[in-house]
C-alpha cells in the first residue's frame, strides 16, 4: 500500500494555518514612493503658509520652511477686523449654506425621478443636464452677468447662491442619479403597497438610503462652493459687505495701497483654508464609504 504524502501549501504559515503575506512587489513599492511624494508636494505648502502667517514681511521672503522669530498674532488680528475676514466668512457661510441646500434638496429629487421614473424625455433632461459639466464657469461668465444684472439680482446674495445652485447641480445629478438606479426597487414597491405617496416614498424611505451618497456629494458641494472665487467676482463686484472670504483674501494684498500686507494676507488664506480641512478631517470617512458604495453597488 503506498501512502502519498501531500506537498504544503506554499502560502500557508507553518504551524499557523493562515496564508502568508504576500510580499511587496516594485510596482506596490513605486506606488508608495509616488504617494509621499505627493503628500510632501500637500503638506509643505500648507506648512508654510501656516508658518507665514506668524511672520513678518522680511521673514516671509527669507527662509521658507524657517520659523517665526515670534509669534505675531496681531498678524491673524489684523486680518479679521482690519481686512474685514470675519464678515466675508459669515458671508460665505450665510451663501455656501443656502446654496448646498438648495442643490442638495433640487439636486437630489431631479436625479431619483430621473434614475427612477421612466417617462418621454427623461433621458434627454438627464443628458442636459450632465452637459453642464462640460461648459467651464468662465465660458458663460460675461451673458450670466448681464442675465443676472437684468433681473435684478446682482450684487445680491439671492443672486450668487441661484447661481451656485445652477452650476453644482450637473455633478449632483450625475453623481445622485448613478447612486439612486443601485437602491433595491422593492423597497419602494413595498412602501407603495403601504400606501405611501410618491414624495413620502422619497423623503422618509428612499433619501434615507442614499445617505452615503448624500454626504458625499454634500461635502464636495460645500468644499467647492467655499472656494469659488470668479462667480462672486463677477456677480458681486461693488458691494464690499457682501463679499465672500474669497474675494476678501485677494483684496488683502493691496489693503494699504501699494504696500501689501504679506502676513495679513497669509493669515486670512489660514482663516479660510482651517474651516474646509476641518470639514474634510471629520467627514472623510463619510466621504469615501459613500464613494466606495456607489462604486460597489
Amino acid at each position: 500500500m503506498t501512502t502519498v504524502t501531500r506537498p504544503k501549501p506554499k502560502s500557508a504559515d507553518v504551524g499557523s494555518g493562515r496564508p502568508a503575506k504576500p510580499k511587496p512587489s516594485v510596482l506596490s513599492g513605486l506606488s508608495h514612493v509616488a504617494l509621499a511624494i505627493w503628500a510632501l508636494l500637500i503638506i509643505l505648502p500648507l506648512l508654510w503658509t501656516f508658518l507665514a502667517a506668524f511672520k513678518n514681511n522680511t521673514e516671509i521672503f527669507g527662509d521658507a520652511l524657517q520659523l517665526p522669530a515670534a509669534l505675531r498674532w496681531d498678524n491673524w488680528a489684523r486680518a479679521w477686523d482690519k481686512a474685514h475676514v470675519g464678515q466675508y466668512m459669515i458671508n460665505t457661510v450665510i451663501v455656501v449654506f443656502f446654496s448646498t441646500l438648495g442643490t442638495m434638496l433640487f439636486g437630489s429629487m431631479a436625479a431619483y425621478v430621473l434614475a427612477r421614473y421612466k417617462f418621454f424625455g427623461g433621458k434627454l433632461i438627464y443628458l442636459l443636464f450632465v452637459s453642464g459639466m462640460a461648459f467651464p464657469v468662465f465660458l458663460a461668465i460675461t451673458p450670466l452677468f448681464f442675465v443676472v444684472k437684468q433681473v435684478g439680482l446682482l450684487n445680491s446674495y439671492l443672486g450668487l447662491i441661484l447661481v451656485y445652485i445652477a452650476y453644482s447641480l450637473p455633478f449632483t445629478i450625475f453623481f445622485l442619479a448613478a447612486f439612486f438606479r443601485t437602491l433595491p426597487e422593492a423597497v419602494a414597491e413595498a412602501a407603495r403597497i403601504d400606501g405611501a405617496s410618491h414624495t413620502r416614498t422619497f423623503f422618509q424611505v428612499m433619501l434615507p438610503m442614499a445617505k452615503p451618497g448624500l454626504v458625499s456629494i454634500t461635502i464636495f458641494n460645500v468644499l467647492g462652493q467655499w472656494n469659488q472665487y470668479l462667480l462672486p467676482l463677477a456677480l458681486v463686484p461693488a458691494d464690499r459687505s457682501k463679499w465672500v472670504i474669497t474675494q476678501g483674501i485677494a483684496d488683502i494684498s493691496t489693503i494699504a495701497g501699494y504696500e501689501a500686507d504679506w502676513p495679513a494676507l497669509f493669515a486670512a488664506m489660514n482663516l479660510a483654508i482651517i474651516p474646509v480641512l476641518v470639514i474634510y478631517i471629520i467627514f472623510q470617512r463619510q466621504i469615501q464609504s459613500g464613494l466606495g458604495a456607489g462604486a460597489v453597488k
